[in-house]
């Protein structure tokens, strides 16, 4: 803001370097034998005094524009100290939250690749549970017929066997 500043005063010195040399023209009359008339000399006591307000005016102006300028920057000194506060607080928050979504994601991630393992394995475990329940039958089955089949060679031995001891 202080170029900006230093900007309109190089700007505003050429305008008063101007109405100098026009107030100094004014005040020093040429040498062309023209006499002074009371109408001009009041005319320019009303200019300058014209003039000087306008310079009052314009200085009061520049302070006011420099106190307000001045209150605007401690304003935004303020603020950004305020801003740098907010951010000390909020970014400890900021890395721990996402710590812990980033722990979540992962463990989100290890619960699906479970689900899926634990879905595979109960449908092994009862493909497993069916083969095994067949196998159990199976057994039984071949079981009976080997209990029937021992039972009936046991009798056909002792047919055999009462026969032998009718024919000795």
């Amino acid at each position: 803001m202080t170029t900006e500043d230093q900007q309109k005063q190089s700007q505003t010195m050429p305008c008063l370097q101007k109405k100098k040399k026009m107030s100094e023209m004014i005040e020093t009359p040429e040498t062309d034998d023209v006499p002074t008339l009371p109408d001009q000399n009041s005319a320019l006591a009303a200019f300058r005094a014209k003039e000087e307000e306008i310079e009052r005016r314009r200085s009061e102006i520049r302070e006011r524009l420099q106190a307000q300028f001045t209150r605007v920057e401690e304003e935004a000194k303020r603020l950004h100290l305020i801003q740098s506060e907010l951010d000390s607080v909020t970014d400890p928050m900021r890395k721990e939250v996402a710590a812990i979504c980033k722990k979540v994601e992962i463990v989100n991630r290890d619960v699906k690749i479970l689900g899926i393992n634990c879905q595979k394995k109960e449908k092994e475990y009862r493909e497993s549970a069916e083969a095994f329940d067949e196998k159990k039958k199976e057994k039984a089955q071949l079981l009976a017929k080997l209990a029937e089949l021992v039972s009936e060679s046991e009798k056909l031995r002792s047919s055999k066997l009462e026969e032998l001891c009718k024919n000795i």
